[in-house]
């Protein structure tokens, strides 16, 4: 078969890297409590995955059960200057310890090495700021993973995820003659709205991101039932959200991408 696909475009942690995104989540636990001593839970912090990390902080202040605590706790709601605060907090500490979480998820270099085979290229979007991916890309490359181009949150004027710049920006960068023959892999609801909004194909991942929880070893360590309870539970968010396809990670990716190719040869578009 022709392809008529031209790239693949992966968000980085939960999806390429650090199974679970245990780096990021974990950040926001220690940042909150170093910044203004209050408490936030991991489950918590997961809440907002996939936005810029500003914007995550933001949110996460909206929240309303964070919210209320914060409010109950300094008398007001969070404002900018709270916000500011937190995220400089954040960054230094995320910069430091991103290289913890930096393993690659299983089957990623496998699948990535087999997309080029193939002919298509690759790009990446993510919710770290440049400071922070400046070092994951350096540790990434190091096992192998050096996709065509990324972007980061705080790379475009317009903004980052749920909007589609980030994608779009991919599309530019890779000199790509249409959005409808790109497919967007992400492990989060605004990861694949950015993808969505961008008018591309969708594809979640159900066990190796956020919205599973699980450590790389858990996941392993978990039985038939217990993973599919699990997907079942993420699978339905996504498809709600409007994802094309479910998987489990990134090494299930290839089959979906023949199904696309085969869609796109019918004339359908995402």
């Amino acid at each position: 078969m022709r392809h008529q696909l031209e790239a693949v475009i992966f968000d980085w942690a939960g999806t390429i890297v650090d199974f679970g995104s245990f780096a990021p989540t974990q950040i926001f636990v220690d940042a909150f409590k170093a910044a203004y001593d209050f408490d936030l839970t991991l489950a918590e912090a997961r809440g907002p995955m996939g936005l810029g990390k500003w914007q995550h902080i933001e949110a996460l202040g909206r929240d309303p059960v964070v919210g209320a605590r914060w409010a109950a706790q300094f008398g007001r709601p969070m404002n900018d200057a709270d916000i500011r605060h937190i995220y400089d907090t954040f960054i230094p500490l995320q910069v430091e310890r991103v290289g913890l979480h930096a393993d690659l998820i299983p089957g990623a270099l496998e699948t990535v090495a087999q997309l080029r085979e193939q002919g298509y290229r690759v790009g990446s979007t993510t919710g770290y700021p440049r400071q922070v991916m400046a070092r994951l890309i350096e540790i990434a490359a190091a096992s192998g993973y050096a996709p065509d181009c990324t972007v980061c949150a705080d790379d475009l004027e317009a903004g980052a995820r749920p909007g589609p710049w980030m994608a779009l920006d991919c599309v530019r960068q890779l000199k790509l003659g249409a959005v409808s023959h790109c497919v967007k892999v992400d492990d989060t609801l605004p990861g694949i709205a950015e993808g969505l909004n961008a008018g591309m194909w969708t594809v979640g991942l159900a066990l190796s991101g956020s919205p599973a929880g699980w450590t790389l070893a858990e996941y392993q360590a978990a039985s038939d039932s217990e993973r599919a309870v699990v997907r079942q539970r993420v699978g339905t968010e996504f498809r709600a959200a409007g994802a094309h396809y479910v998987i489990d990670s990134v090494a299930d990716l290839l089959p979906v991408l023949e199904l696309i190719e085969q869609r796109l040869a019918r004339g359908e578009r995402p």
